[in-house]
């Protein structure tokens, strides 16, 4: 509304009629003293805030939301069919770097090995002064799963994964999250007028981990300069979950997610005949000891009503035959943590438990622990301010608090450069049950394309609010 139609408005009403004793005092007329105090008022309001009058009000993210809401359900549904794997996103990164230059937006392409980012330029803040730069984060790899879903646009790809042809699916609906960020840039594209400052679009390639003797994600994109040249004063990402019903939000101050980390610990004896154990060094033996003891790390030695932890083995691999002992046992798993004092203590503890195990029976073990992604902190000041944001486009009753979640994610390497925040988008449909929905990473799951315009509306409105001048 103009300042002319609002002093219209006033002119008429009981405020041009309060402002009578003041005008009769200066010699003019109640409407023409409102129309003039209410330009006035109005220009400083815009002054104040850097932006002219024809920007003041906030764009609607629904209505924008609604205009993209078939081009990212067509987007995610190319991108769907045609999956790639972490690293070899080639295909998926053309698409995104046409549809970023068509918006005429800045382009860089090849960041850790796929990645593509793209900068738009908002408004200025008063005095010429630039505003904050905010980055919002999608990822784009795929998983080595074989699809059951019956859908018109399933995936059919394979590819070599660790030496076996495999089938690839969007089992973790990064598919979801780049066509929901092609839709967001598209629309602060259309606004950049009203934005005061700027936005870095991340499209990242390899969050489910990198290949076996190769680096990626979030953590190489960093390592390659994704913020050297200007640190984000905020960073926002968006993940879906089947955890959740169609369009439901869930967002966690504080430690969101958890770290993440890998160990190998190789336990070696002496190889003898299966009939004459006596001969040798058992590891089968001294490896189950150390599976055992391991178990009182969580239940004994940590503070766990402090946080949460996790400490499982995923595989033992050793032995060939019934009758042979053999000299090595490998035992593979996974730590997971919310305290990072915490995560460095469970190392310590499961190193020296191993070591100590395979030594009162003869044998000797070795441990590494391959460091993966630390705890996805969201934080609590950001967090606070966009709750109400969030609330706005799905509801109070749409918008949780979600329990601590023990998968890791790697825009917590973002997060600790920048403060930020972490939600999640749900994407079961409403008649089916989140408790028995196939999870993120089966082959079944399935995600209700309803809930994309929901993620598109919330990430639109969080950067029109962070950028909203003041």
């Amino acid at each position: 509304m103009t300042v002319s139609s609002v002093s219209r408005a006033l002119s008429t009403s009981s405020v041009a009629t309060s402002f009578a004793p003041y005008s009769r005092s200066l010699g003019v007329s109640p409407s023409k003293l409102t129309k003039s105090l209410l330009a006035s008022l109005v220009t400083l309001s815009l002054m104040g805030a850097g932006v002219s009058a024809a920007n003041a009000a906030q764009p609607d993210a629904a209505k924008l939301a609604a205009g993209v809401e078939q081009k990212v359900i067509d987007w995610r549904r190319d991108l769907h069919q045609h999956p790639e794997l972490s690293n070899r996103e080639f295909r998926t990164s053309k698409i995104i770097e046409k549809h970023l230059k068509s918006l005429g937006l800045e382009v860089q392409t090849g960041i850790a090995h796929t990645g593509v980012v793209a900068i738009l330029k908002g408004g200025k803040l008063k005095g010429g002064k630039p505003g904050p730069l905010i980055a919002i984060r999608a990822d784009m790899d795929a998983l080595p799963v074989t699809e059951v879903v019956d859908v018109p646009f399933a995936s059919k790809a394979t590819d070599t994964y660790r030496g076996k042809t495999v089938g690839v699916m969007h089992a973790c609906g990064h598919d979801t999250h780049v066509a929901m960020l092609m839709g967001v840039a598209e629309n602060l594209v259309k606004v950049k007028d009203s934005l005061a400052g700027d936005v870095m679009f991340i499209f990242q390639p390899a969050e489910e981990g990198a290949p076996d003797g190769e680096e990626g994600g979030a953590e190489l994109m960093l390592k390659q300069g994704l913020f050297a040249k200007r640190k984000p004063d905020q960073v926002f990402g968006m993940h879906v979950t089947s955890s959740m019903p169609s369009g439901m939000i869930g967002v966690r101050s504080g430690p969101a997610m958890a770290s993440e980390d890998s160990f190998i610990i190789k336990v070696k004896g002496r190889q003898t005949h299966g009939s004459r154990p006596w001969n040798g060094v058992d590891p089968i033996v001294a490896a189950a000891q150390i599976i055992t003891n391991v178990q009182t790390i969580v239940s004994r030695q940590v503070d766990i009503t402090k946080a949460p932890a996790v400490v499982s083995f995923g595989a033992v691999n050793g032995g060939i035959r019934s009758n042979i002992i053999p000299d090595e046992v490998e035992l593979i798993g996974t730590i997971r943590t919310f305290d990072q004092p915490m995560r460095a203590d469970i190392k310590v503890r499961l190193a020296e438990i191993a070591e100590l195990s395979a030594k009162t029976l003869g044998a000797t073990a070795t441990t590494e622990i391959h460091q993966g992604y630390p705890v996805v902190v969201n934080n609590p000041e950001l967090v606070a301010s966009m709750r109400p944001v969030l609330a706005s486009v799905v509801g109070d009753n749409m918008l949780i608090e979600p329990g601590l979640i023990t998968g890791a994610e790697d825009f917590s390497f973002y997060a600790l450069e920048s403060p930020g925040m972490f939600f999640f988008l749900g994407v079961t449909p409403k008649d089916t049950d989140p408790e028995t929905a196939a999870s993120n990473h089966s082959p079944a799951f399935y995600v209700d394309e309803s809930a994309l315009k929901v993620g598109v509306e919330a990430m639109t409105k969080v950067a029109l609010t962070a950028l909203k001048a003041q």
